[in-house]
């Protein structure tokens, strides 16, 4: 979402720290440009001016001006304010109190509430949560049996909603249900319009007023940009809004509306969704963003992932192996796999630190379906095969290639990638062995 901010915002800084020491006319140009490029990803010019004000205050103060490396200290006094733009800590949502806890999504038609809402009980799930979705938008024909059927793929309840019903009256029931069956959190998906109007604002008052909620969330497409700042506004002086919950964010927004959000309307952004599938749902963290804008990273993201996609058995099985030297290629599709879990290899990439500047990686798009071919090889091989490949012969490739729909120097190519990779693990335990400081590929 913020490629282009990150870009530009990298140039700048690239330049300043090629300054031996700053003055207030380099320091004042280059503000000159981060504010061109907030304006550029669709930021709201107030919260912009704002930023820049607070940013010049302190960048033309001693601290800076006098300092041995000035241009890194202008990147942190950049880094820390963006982290206060975004918000100061991480929200968390409102689970106390008495159960089951309401949570309403509202927001356009469009802008993914529905997807969002099973996405939010997914998670809730993982929390040790026990979440009961219900279907209220009875505007969409398709709203309700779609969301009965994300329930079903991830094995949470769902209110049997019928389309003759008022949202009002399927708030009331659900409550009921909820509260007789011992769900503990209720995640209500409301009706949406092409726009902004009187009648849809009676709807949502009307069950927020049954429901008495503790977060009223508000979904907003990313890709909207600046008026999804506007829209923001509209239902937060209808329904008082608790936070937002952004969509849409892995696609080619600009990423203004997440930075002008939480400044106008007071109101912090919980989650983002960065991707189609029902756990690509983030917790909202600003200091983590702030690091991925300006090109640090998100190591932490990054761990948390792994760590929830790798089973902690099989990742000991894996280090034995390795140890061992017994890894072959059977370990190496089920690693595979278990990276695809992680999430989108695009964004993956983002949260290692300083690898948007290697020369060569910069603008990379690794394609997941080589992933997919990868595996398919491998499982067209015998399992003797795959305990021992160099067995593999020409003729067998042949046949390897013919069964997986590829071809032989698809093969090739993967046997060789195996064999560095084998290789690579050696040195890497034989360094931790020897107590020796080792880096792959002598980066």
């Amino acid at each position: 979402m913020f490629d282009r901010l990150s870009d530009k915002l990298s140039l700048v800084f690239k330049r300043l720290k090629g300054h031996g020491k700053l003055t207030e006319a380099n320091v004042q140009a280059a503000l000159k440009e981060v504010r061109l490029a907030l304006l550029e990803a669709d930021v709201n010019y107030k919260v912009a001016k704002g930023f820049i004000d607070r940013i010049r205050e302190r960048a033309l103060g001693q601290e800076v001006l006098s300092s041995l490396t000035p241009g890194q200290q202008v990147v942190k006094i950049v880094h820390d304010e963006l982290v206060t733009l975004l918000g100061q800590e991480s929200p968390r949502l409102e689970l106390g109190g008495a159960p089951p806890v309401v949570i309403m999504l509202v927001g356009l038609q469009g802008s993914g509430k529905t997807t969002t809402a099973a996405k939010l009980a997914l998670w809730l799930k993982k929390q040790k949560r026990q979440p009961f979705l219900v279907p209220a938008d009875t505007q969409r024909p398709a709203a309700i049996t779609q969301l009965q059927k994300l329930a079903a793929q991830i094995d949470v309840g769902a209110f049997p909603t019928q389309a003759s019903q008022t949202p009002v009256e399927i708030a009331a029931q659900a409550l009921t249900e909820a509260k007789a069956t011992g769900y503990d959190a209720l995640v209500v998906d409301t009706a949406g319009r092409l726009h902004v109007d009187a009648p849809l604002m009676a709807e949502l008052e009307a069950v927020q007023a049954r429901l008495h909620p503790q977060e009223i969330l508000l979904v907003a497409d990313a890709m909207t940009g600046q008026e999804a700042v506007t829209i923001a506004q509209s239902f937060h002086e209808h329904l008082n809004l608790t936070g937002v919950i952004l969509t849409k964010v892995e696609g080619d927004a600009r990423g203004g509306a997440a930075l002008s959000m939480r400044s106008v309307l007071d109101r912090p952004i919980k989650f983002l969704g960065v991707g189609e599938k029902l756990d690509a749902l983030e917790v909202f963290h600003p200091d983590r963003l702030a690091s991925r804008i300006l090109g640090m990273g998100d190591v932490l993201t990054l761990i948390e992932k792994a760590q929830e996609s790798f089973d902690a058995e099989q990742a000991q099985e894996l280090a034995a192996k390795i140890r061992g030297d017994s890894f072959t290629l059977d370990d190496f599709r089920e690693h595979l796999r278990q990276v695809r879990k992680m999430g989108n290899l695009s964004q993956l990439l983002e949260m290692i630190p300083g690898l948007n500047q290697v020369k060569g990686l910069k603008g990379m798009q690794p394609d997941e379906r080589e992933l997919v071919k990868i595996e398919a090889i491998i499982n067209s091989m015998t399992p003797q095969e795959r305990a021992q490949h160099t067995l593999i012969d020409g003729s067998r490739r042949r046949r390897i290639a013919s069964g997986s729909g590829t071809t032989v120097q698809d093969i090739n190519r993967l046997l060789k990638n195996f064999d560095m990779t084998q290789k690579m693990m050696k040195k890497m335990v034989k360094a931790k062995k020897g107590k020796r400081r080792f880096l792959p590929f002598g980066l």
